[in-house]
């Protein structure tokens, strides 16, 4: 069987494609504001579409089917990111059933996952754009659009059966998303995403690196959320801009974090040398090096 995660990090330069949204913003926009028109306008769309099961995609309501808004399949989550709420939906075909020697958990908000998707634009409440991507690759959760890092952490990947052929998988994580534009390319957009534009993406997730590693320091990222807020982003020792799980140098003192294992164990999160800071492991700690 091919051990296709192995080639994770050589796969992964492509996911560019999702990463920040774009590299300018519109100043003083009302991102509140637009939270809430984006909300009504998912809202209107969730009760004018249903799931065709026959066809495994969304369509415009014409016999009395269910709408998704009232389908118990249909998820809601609240998300804040900055001082803005916002409503993340998303709709669970399967949640993934891998069976391996040692099953994978889901994925956290840090891990790189192996997942085919395709996207649509949300362009009224009974009209979907054709498709504007396609893919099946590697890419990392911190890297993406936020409504996905969001959404894939509540699916489990599948397991590879791929013997001496194309690379296969069964039983994996399956659903859509209903992105609000806050959570995707926001007042930017991206062509041909337009600004404050509402996504929709069909997936299935195959694969995943449990407790990635982005920054290869010997911590897994997830293990650098210090204030264990769920959000790795906003924990930077050094204040240096840089989010420890990006960081090389997470204190900042000269020394590479994964140099700072003085056991040798591979760990550098049990290592404490400084008898004044008996609870700060070295790589967090300036005063040793």
């Amino acid at each position: 069987m091919i051990k296709f995660k192995h080639f994770f990090y050589a796969a992964i330069v492509s996911i560019i494609l999702y990463s920040c949204g774009g590299s300018s913003s519109v100043a003083n926009f009302d991102h509140a504001a637009q939270a809430l028109i984006d909300n009504d306008s998912l809202i209107a769309f969730l009760k004018n579409n249903y799931y065709n099961a026959t066809l495994d995609s969304v369509k415009v309501i014409d016999n009395g089917q269910t709408s998704l808004f009232d389908d118990p399949n249909l998820k809601t989550k609240e998300v804040k990111e900055g001082d803005v709420d916002y409503k993340l939906y998303y709709y669970v075909n399967r949640v993934g059933t891998p069976v391996l020697p040692t099953p994978q958990g889901f994925p956290t908000v840090v891990d790189s996952i192996y997942a085919k998707y395709r996207g649509q634009r949300i362009m009224r409440r009974d009209s979907l754009s054709p498709d504007f991507d396609n893919s099946t690759t590697w890419f990392m959760l911190s890297r993406v659009i936020r409504g996905w890092t969001y959404s894939f952490i509540h699916f489990k990947g599948g397991e590879n059966i791929t013997n001496n052929g194309p690379i296969t998988y069964v039983n994996g994580g399956k659903g859509i998303l209903f992105i609000p534009s806050g959570l995707g390319y926001r007042e930017v957009g991206r062509a041909p995403i337009l600004a404050n534009e509402n996504l929709l993406f069909y997936f299935e997730l195959r694969d995943l690196v449990e407790n990635t590693d982005e920054d290869r320091d010997g911590i897994p990222s997830i293990f650098e959320d210090l204030d264990g807020d769920g959000d790795p982003r906003n924990d930077d020792t050094d204040g240096d801009n840089r989010p420890n799980f990006t960081d090389l140098d997470d204190d900042g003192d000269g020394k590479l974090t994964k140099d700072e294992d003085a056991n040798g164990d591979g760990d550098p999160r049990n290592d404490f040398s400084d008898p004044n800071k008996p609870t700060v492991p070295d790589y967090l700690n300036r005063d040793i090096k």
